[in-house]
């Protein structure tokens, strides 16, 4: 039994997030405010990390091919408000729990195998 201070520094699970797992191809719906204006950026790309799931700033890391081959990271908190929503598009089938070695991969070598193949 936790103390209930304890307890309250919980965070709640997110309605828009569903369970994600590293190697997968996320769609990160975020909230950009920009001066008085606010709009939704969609970020897609394959979770490379996930850092402290179950604590209150636990965050995950998504990376993506941009124009012209060049690698863009982002890394979201799992808890933040200005997460709209994460889409999960496809799972990869990965043997480790953080993909840095993406970083130095390009083209067909970067791609994940589906984990319902495996």
């Amino acid at each position: 039994m936790q103390h209930p201070l304890l307890e309250s520094l919980q965070p709640q699970p997110h309605p828009g997030i569903p369970e994600l797992h590293v190697g997968d191809t996320v769609r990160v719906h975020a909230r950009i405010v920009e001066g008085n204006r606010e709009r939704i950026q969609v970020f897609q790309g394959v979770v490379i990390r996930i850092n402290g799931k179950h604590s209150a700033g636990a965050s995950f890391t998504v990376r993506r091919i941009a124009s012209h081959g060049i690698g863009v990271e982002r890394t979201f908190l799992l808890h933040s408000p200005r997460i709209e929503k994460v889409e999960v598009l496809r799972s990869g089938k990965v043997r480790r729990a953080r993909l840095y070695y993406m970083r130095d991969l390009q083209g067909k070598a970067s791609r994940l195998r589906d984990r319902s193949e495996a």
